[in-house]
C-alpha cells in the first residue's frame, strides 16, 4: 500500500446521536459532516459547534481526510490508516464518501495518532 497524505481539519468534531427520524439541518456547515439516518437512530458527525440541539453529543474528536482517490477496487486503503491506529491503542471514527475517507481521533489521542501514521509512513498536512 502507498504512503497516504492525510489533511487534519482544522476544527474540533462531535459525534451526536438523536432519535431516529429526527429533523436534522441540512446541509451541516462546515468542512465535512456525516448524516447517517437508520432504523436505531440518527447519527450525525459535524464540526462541534454546529451540534443539534437536543442531541446525545460525544465531543472532542479531531478529523483527517485521506487526500488521495482512489477506485473501489483497491484493497486496504482504510486499513493502513486503521491498522496503525490500531496497534497504537488510539480509538477511531471511520467514514468513507464516494471519493474518499475521514477518519476521526480524539483529541486527547492526537498526538500518538499523528506518530503512528508517520511511523506507518503517512504524511500528515493541515
Amino acid at each position: 500500500m502507498p504512503a497516504l497524505t492525510l489533511q487534519l481539519l482544522e476544527r474540533p468534531y462531535a459525534v451526536c446521536r438523536l432519535p431516529p427520524g429526527a429533523d436534522v439541518p441540512s446541509p451541516i456547515p462546515g468542512p465535512f459532516s456525516l448524516l447517517i439516518q437508520s432504523v436505531e437512530e440518527t447519527t450525525i458527525v459535524c464540526p462541534r459547534d454546529q451540534a443539534p440541539q437536543g442531541a446525545e453529543i460525544d465531543s472532542g474528536w479531531r478529523c483527517f481526510r485521506i487526500l488521495q482517490v482512489f477506485d473501489f477496487s483497491v484493497p486496504g486503503i482504510l486499513a493502513s490508516v486503521l491498522s496503525p491506529l490500531a496497534l497504537a491503542g488510539v480509538g477511531i471514527f471511520a467514514s468513507s464518501t464516494f471519493s474518499t475517507d475521514y477518519v476521526l481521533v480524539k483529541a486527547s489521542d492526537l498526538d500518538r495518532a499523528i506518530q503512528a501514521l508517520a511511523e506507518a509512513g503517512h504524511q500528515i498536512t493541515p
